[in-house]
């Protein structure tokens, strides 16, 4: 018979099955006893095993980087790999992680125990060495005697081994790049420059390094870089090695392995490594041609994706400026009022109330090769040229692959416009800031063809003042916004371009060469009376799409009432039933189920009569009936996918679950003849998530800023 082909997942078992055993080889007893022995037992051992240590080190680092390799390969697996089915793959799949995990925390425990001596060392075992000091005081004044001179003989043998010179196979020749001051007994400072020779390399980033005077301590390794600069090309293979042996590193370092160091130096080591990640994955990208100059990280990306976790708990989604926003008195509001003759909400007039369209954008650099760009889009949000004063809104931006430097907004489409696609914009602001404007920060969406590594680049920024020297709002006409590079908080970056700001010419010259930068097309207008109504009751600072405005002052309304009318007292603060109250912020931030409801809507008002829209009741039950039997019937459906920003795949599968399900919907109202029936809900078609009490209530305290 043929033999059974094995499966990567077992081949990985049997790889553990063999370091298991190569681990236990190592590390004899006669050798070390235990890993929490004491050093002057260590040191004994170590005696009595003549020309042993240096083979057993050496020994452990190659086992050191091979389970790495296989923890490493094992984690990539998936269950799709195996050649047959797998039963309980995740759970052996983790069995074999954490034995792989046990495996090196014995080789880390072992290779610190078998490194040779350094200042490293003793600076790591300061509190070891004391405590073992003490105990050892504690043990009788019997012993005491024969441990003072078992520690003399120690320190001799350590005096001895430091003088001596280490062989040349562990020695590397590094050059410092920036200055190092050592903060703690053991540290080595290094000056930019300088040269020193690596002896011994750990996995938590620390190195030991000898200076030219003698001097040994432990440098941080981004500090350092490959070669003396002066006869490199006689170390091309040391150089090659010696990248493979850090990029083995650094994927150890990854996994948290620490060492001996203290817990606030590793954590403030951490903070550092990650900032200098960052920069390199930016200098990785500039280096491969991917990155026009004047590219950075996106700043407004990043607060999106660190909502929750500033100073302030301030969040800068739309969904949290959708908020009512509480007064100085117990479960009043600042924001929302009611007027007591209409019933209607109180209309608020903000400092800053203006409507804006993008036009275009111009002579916009492109990222190079290697990069595949997911999503042009421009992200804004009021600001007052130091802090975000708003929500941050994103419009996509639609090209023409033949000229891919030019950017519209707003195409022309079949249907309603989706709103992520919609150029048509409104801020209310009611900050009293003299610098209020308008930010914009261009951005690419991209995803690396090498690594798969997803990522999102500012392309640049422009930023619209509102107000004039005077203090004048600006006029209603079209604004051509010089686009900078860097970040909104720097100054004079310009992107990349063949003709600078400041060239000399005559004033023709100087108009051809203002042609030629890059510019964001801007124009403020003037809105009707029914849009200016609707916006007057929205929050005081929200900055969104102005065809949802007629959606958003009806929430407020509904809102009003359950909070200013339907409460038992003003002094409650129980939750409220109301499915709309509850999950409609969720919408602003998934405008596909947002334009779901638009578009249920828009086709609910066309069958009304003039006379039923302006039947404030009326219009608040339709849209309840509405509102139930489209975005919140869509979303708890199980079949629909999770929202992820600028995942093609993902936002074609929302579609089509989207438009199949509305359109079963709408089938189904139309032979019942009941548009909003709560037998939808319970209809076997259509699955929906594991109910919960959160999709029904309304929590004050929780649902108010």
């Amino acid at each position: 018979m043929p033999l059974k082909r094995r499966g990567p997942l077992q081949l990985v078992q049997r790889e553990v099955d063999e370091l298991k055993k190569k681990v236990c080889y190592i590390k004899p007893t006669s050798l070390v006893k235990s890993v929490f022995c004491r050093v002057d037992q260590l040191v004994k051992d170590v005696k009595s095993q003549v020309g042993s240590t240096e083979e057993a080190f050496r020994r452990c680092q190659d086992l050191q980087l091979s389970a790495e390799k296989t923890l490493k390969t094992l984690q990539n697996l998936t269950k799709a790999d195996e050649l047959a089915p797998v039963g309980n793959y995740d759970q052996r799949k983790q069995e074999e992680e954490r034995r792989l995990q046990e495996i090196l925390e014995r080789l880390n425990d072992l290779f610190l125990d078998l490194s040779p001596p350094g200042p490293s060392r003793q600076a790591g075992d300061v509190s070891k060495d004391k405590s073992r000091r003490d105990a050892n005081e504690e043990e009788g004044s019997s012993s005491g005697d024969n441990n003072e001179e078992d520690s003399d003989d120690d320190e001799d043998e350590e005096e001895k081994k430091a003088l001596k010179p280490p062989s040349q196979s562990d020695l590397r020749i590094y050059t410092v790049l920036s200055d190092f001051k050592g903060e703690e007994e053991g540290d080595l400072s290094v000056q930019t420059g300088e040269v020193v020779r690596i002896i011994r390399k750990t996995v938590d980033g620390w190195w030991l390094a000898q200076d030219s005077k003698g001097n040994r301590g432990v440098v941080p390794k981004t500090f350092l870089k490959f070669g003396s600069g002066v006869d490199e090309d006689d170390d091309d293979e040391d150089e090659d090695d010696d990248e493979d042996e850090s990029e083995e590193v650094e994927a150890a370092a990854g996994e948290d392995v620490i060492g001996e160091r203290d817990k606030s130096s590793v954590s403030n080591w951490s903070t550092v490594r990650k900032a200098l990640n960052e920069v390199d994955a930016t200098d990785v990208l500039s280096a491969m041609g991917a990155i026009p100059s004047g590219f950075r990280p996106s700043t407004l990306s990043k607060l999106l994706q660190e909502e929750g976790d500033h100073e302030c708990g301030e969040s800068y989604r739309a969904s949290h400026f959708l908020k009512p926003q509480l007064s100085q008195f117990p479960l009043s509001f600042k924001d929302l009022l009611l007027n007591p003759d209409t019933g209607r909400v109180q209309a608020r007039q903000v400092k800053t109330c203006v409507c804006f369209t993008l036009w275009s954008c111009r002579l916009i650099p492109t990222p190079g090769v290697g990069v595949q760009v997911l999503s042009r889009h421009v992200r804004m949000c009021a600001f007052d040229g130091s802090q975000v004063l708003s929500n941050i809104h994103t419009v996509r931006a639609a090209y023409n692959p033949k000229n891919p430097k030019t950017w519209s907004f707003s195409p022309r489409t079949s249907g309603l416009l989706p709103i992520l696609m919609d150029g048509d914009c409104f801020l209310r602001c009611n900050s009293e800031s003299p610098n209020l404007g308008i930010l914009f920060e261009l951005g690419v969406t991209f995803i690396r063809n090498s690594t798969g590594e997803k990522g999102e680049l500012s392309c640049g920024w422009a930023f619209l003042k509102l107000y004039d020297e005077t203090g004048s709002p600006l006029s209603n006409r079209t604004y051509e916004l010089p686009v900078n590079g860097g970040t909104p908080y720097d100054k004079n970056v310009a992107l990349e371009t063949p003709i600078s700001r400041g060239s000399p010419g005559g004033v023709f010259q100087q108009m051809l060469n203002s042609r030629r930068m890059p510019k964001l097309v801007i124009k403020l207008k003037s809105t009707n009376s029914r849009t200016r109504t609707q916006l007057s009751v929205l929050p005081d600072t929200l900055l969104h799409c102005l065809s949802c405005v007629h959606l958003l002052a009806l929430h407020r309304q509904l809102l009003a009432e359950a909070l200013l009318i339907d409460r038992v007292s003003m002094q409650n603060s129980d939750p409220m039933c109301s499915p709309i109250l509850a999950s409609f912020p969720v919408l602003l931030d998934q405008t596909d189920l947002l334009d779901a409801l638009r578009s249920a809507w828009l086709e609910a008002e066309n069958g009304m009569s003039k006379a039923q829209k302006r039947d404030l009741s009326y219009l608040k039950q339709e849209f309840t009936k509405v509102y139930l039997s489209s975005a919140y019937f869509l979303l708890h459906l199980s079949s629909l996918p999770t929202y992820c920003w600028a995942d093609q795949n993902s936002e074609e599968q929302r579609a089509r679950v989207i438009y199949t399900t509305l359109s079963s919907l709408k089938t189904s109202q139309q032979s019942s003849g009941h548009v909003g029936n709560a037998d939808i809900l319970f209809d076997s078609t259509h699955q929906h998530t594991a109910f919960d009490i959160s999709q029904m209530t309304f929590d004050l305290l929780q649902g108010a800023r």
